[in-house]
């Protein structure tokens, strides 16, 4: 789902977060969830004040409701700060927070 009113086009500081695919091709009005769970997980403090900034904070919500790929202590800070119920967030939900101990036990 497109956003008009979202930038099509990542800023250049944020091109080192997204080392896996070409930057200038990731469209965050488009890949909104993606960029969201990118640079709140693997970000730093200016990609975080970047997404609350330019993101709709019911697509934040969303994106941790909805993304399986959330760091756990990434998860539980905008969780709280979000003011989203645990219950509520895919990535801390029993079955998926097992599976992630067991391939990576620390």
């Amino acid at each position: 789902m497109a956003y008009p009113s979202l930038p099509t086009k990542l800023p250049r500081s944020l091109y080192r977060f997204f080392w896996d695919v070409d930057p200038k091709k990731v469209d965050p009005s488009v890949n909104t969830y993606y960029v969201i769970n990118r640079l709140l997980d693997k970000g730093n403090l200016e990609a975080a004040r970047w997404v609350v900034h330019t993101f709709p904070n019911d697509e934040i919500v969303k994106t941790f409701k909805t993304r399986r790929d959330f760091s756990f202590p990434t998860a539980v800070f905008w969780t709280t700060y979000l003011k989203i119920p645990r219950e509520e967030v895919r990535c801390l939900q029993e079955p998926y927070y097992n599976l992630r101990k067991t391939l990576w036990p620390y």
